[in-house]
């Protein structure tokens, strides 16, 4: 594996015809390059596929488009056939969430390792290959020649893209938001019912939306009549994700949007502040996954710590916080008040809704246990 040295991406290296190749290698994942690779066609099994896979060779496709995508649904039934048949039960909840995390890491992997060639103009030369030009360039920009990516991120990137132009409908704004690829979509809407429900402050004129992600909270927060939100987050993705969608609304106009860490750059106080922070303390194995996982609670505990110098001294600051991670055994409701307190904060109210997704009902889940029980809270700090 060697690296471009202009753009920093790491080549993936293989032969074909007796001649070495190599060309920029994509994971959106930050995944290295798999360090044997072979061409592979409609003639390999899924059974040698599968087996290869779980060696870590990568398969770069030369057959047909759709042979391709069966075969990644086969090795998928190996996959999950494999998983079935551990015999050992977990001995808590906490232990079934780390399996099922090093599940998913595995399942990565191993899938990841078929893999389908771009040229310099972002065309697949398979037989029966979409079109993914237009998607790959929303994602990644314009083509800098022949690059390497896995079927399974390929697929991801086209979904991502249809996802985006049909959006996701939002009854409280009437309308759609429409996610990036990358950026968190608010497919789960309970927690929007919240800062609907919750009281703002009173004579508040302007609020900040910490974590703005697709810009939804923010939308909310004007619509009920904030005149201005500062909207903050460190990544790009979120930020023209953000922008896109506001400006859709008609709503940029009222927002400040900054590229920083938490809090807005100056050091104003402000009457409302607004977080809905990674739920779960646990790493995140992509970038998307840094919108559920937040290792060791840093964005919540460096929301929490911060609060007091930024709020107005009759100001609110609203934690928007899944109890997922309480009945995982990941982190107490004490250690949460713990941190509260600790911060200099009191809570004045806390408003409750259920779940709604599917797999809060879905008994088959391995983590169906923590789910069927999970409450999402929105909580009003205020200052001691």
């Amino acid at each position: 594996m060697t690296i471009d040295a202009k753009t920093e991406y790491p080549q993936i290296q293989w032969v074909e015809k007796d001649e070495p190749r190599s060309a920029r290698w994509h994971s959106e994942a930050g995944n290295l390059p798999p360090k044997r690779v072979i061409l592979a066609d409609d003639k390999l099994p899924a059974e040698s596929a599968y087996r290869l896979a779980c060696e870590g060779t990568g398969l770069l496709w030369k057959g047909d488009f759709q042979n391709a995508r069966q075969l990644l649904q086969a090795m998928t039934r190996r996959l999950n056939k494999a998983r079935a048949k551990k015999v050992r039960e977990p001995s808590s909840i906490t232990e079934a969430f780390h399996w099922h995390r090093q599940d998913q890491i595995q399942r990565a992997r191993i899938l990841g390792m078929l893999l389908i060639s771009l040229d310099e103009k972002l065309v697949v030369k398979l037989r029966r290959a979409p079109d993914v030009k237009a998607a790959f360039e929303q994602v990644h920009g314009k083509a800098e020649g022949h690059s390497v990516v896995s079927l399974r991120e390929l697929q991801g990137v086209v979904g991502a893209y249809e996802w985006r132009k049909a959006g996701v409908f939002i009854p409280a704004l009437e309308t759609e938001i429409h996610p990036h690829y990358g950026v968190y979509s608010p497919i789960r809407g309970e927690y929007l019912e919240l800062i609907e429900q919750a009281p703002l402050p009173e004579g508040l004129e302007e609020a900040v939306d910490v974590g703005v992600g697709t810009g939804v909270l923010t939308a909310l927060l004007l619509k009920r009549g904030v005149k201005k939100v500062t909207a903050t987050d460190l990544d790009p993705r979120a930020l023209a994700c953000a922008k896109e969608n506001l400006s859709r609304m008609g709503m940029m106009h009222k927002v400040e949007l900054q590229q920083t860490n938490l809090y807005p750059t100056d050091e104003r106080q402000f009457g409302l502040i607004v977080c809905n922070p990674p739920w779960v303390p646990a790493s995140a194995n992509a970038p998307i996954e840094h919108a559920v996982y937040d290792p060791n609670s840093r964005m919540l505990k460096g929301f929490l710590s911060g609060l007091k110098a930024r709020l107005t001294c009759d100001g609110e600051g609203w934690l928007i916080l899944s109890d997922l991670a309480e009945h995982l055994g990941l982190r107490s409701r004490d250690e949460l008040l713990g941190w509260i307190a600790q911060a200099g904060l009191h809570v004045l109210d806390k408003l409750d809704v259920a779940p709604k997704h599917s797999k809060a009902f879905d008994s088959t889940d391995v983590l169906h246990e923590a789910r069927s029980k999970e409450v999402t809270s929105l909580w009003r700090l205020a200052i001691k």
